[in-house]
């Protein structure tokens, strides 16, 4: 339902959450200046059975996307094994020698950068003409972001994870589209758990809703979905979270709660400079999480060092 309120409610928060010039006039980082070596160390001291869980859709052609907005990613393969076997790489480029029995595959991806399991960059969305940090939005050019690119996450998200299973502890394979996560609802789910949030936390919200939509994902890349409410944005500021991440294409419940586009993005993402990942796959570390009774995990997610980028595909690890 609108609130015909937004703007005050929205100003309000921004206001509250602001986090420009915090970390001086020429950064790019947001909250993950919320992460140091004592976080690090601390999350790779969670390390307790060494299993591994992959939080990364694959990047195929079976993913979400419509082609409305973004498409799925592509893999062109440019040398394959049918080449091999029909002796087309007998002879090899200029320089190199012959083959002598060697053969090769190679291939290019096409993927827009955020098609599937991704992290948005600092410069990503504006609000009224800025970015974070209040970075005129005119830097971002078609030769990419001048600042806030995703190339400063590069070597960055690993951390301390805690995945909040709010469809688990609610009792439902999904959160119903149009739901919206409240702070009672992440604290009643951390204090089932048995898991603090602490500062430097990469939040991972499960709600269900790409389990339930996978390969046949109708409206999910854009449509009505489960998401966490604007109204948590103070709650994320004063606890000094590093990253939200959530396995819904914006993290955020749509239809948005007021009369804006992406709302908590505007808060969250532009003003505080919080790191956004969308798209994350939390099956399997739900299920893991559950057989351990372990919610707090190393968290591995590093951002690829495409400069001026938008956006990032990331293959992301939990380490229980």
């Amino acid at each position: 339902m609108s609130d015909f309120r937004g703007a005050d409610v929205l100003e309000g928060y921004i206001k509250q959450c602001v986090n420009w010039g915090r970390w001086g006039e020429d950064d790019s980082l947001g909250t993950m200046n919320y992460v140091g070596p004592e976080q690090v160390r601390r999350a790779a001291a969670l390390v307790e059975h060494g299993v591994t869980v992959s939080c990364s859709l694959p990047y195929d052609q079976r993913g979400p996307q419509t082609g409305s907005l973004r498409a799925n990613p592509r893999n062109v393969m440019t040398a394959t094994g049918a080449d091999h076997l029909a002796g087309a790489q007998d002879i090899l480029p200029a320089g190199f020698g012959p083959a002598k029995g060697y053969g090769r595959s190679d291939d290019i991806l096409i993927v827009p950068n955020q098609a599937g399991t991704q992290w948005d960059s600092l410069s990503h969305i504006f609000w009224k003409g800025k970015m974070y940090n209040g970075y005129s939005a005119g830097l971002v050019s078609s030769a990419g972001a001048a600042r806030n690119g995703v190339e400063n996450y590069a070597g960055k998200f690993v951390m301390r994870g805690v995945l909040l299973d709010v469809a688990r502890h609610l009792g439902v394979d999904s959160l119903e589209p149009g739901y919206a996560i409240s702070v009672a609802d992440l604290e009643a789910t951390a204090e089932a758990q048995g898991v603090a949030i602490e500062r430097g936390d990469a939040v991972l919200i499960r709600t269900g809703f790409l389990e339930t939509r996978r390969h046949a994902w109708g409206d999910y890349a854009g449509g009505a979905a489960p998401g966490i409410s604007l109204h948590t944005a103070p709650w994320f500021h004063e606890r000094e979270i590093a990253a939200v991440a959530s396995d819904t294409w914006g993290v955020e419940v749509r239809p948005n709660e007021i009369d804006c586009f992406q709302p908590f993005h505007v808060v969250a993402l532009v003003h505080m400079g919080l790191a956004i990942g969308e798209i994350f796959d939390f099956a399997d570390l739900s299920a893991a999480c559950a057989r351990y009774g372990k919610y707090e995990f190393l968290f591995t997610a590093p951002s690829l060092p495409i400069t001026g980028a938008s956006g990032c595909p990331v293959g992301a690890v939990a380490v229980l």
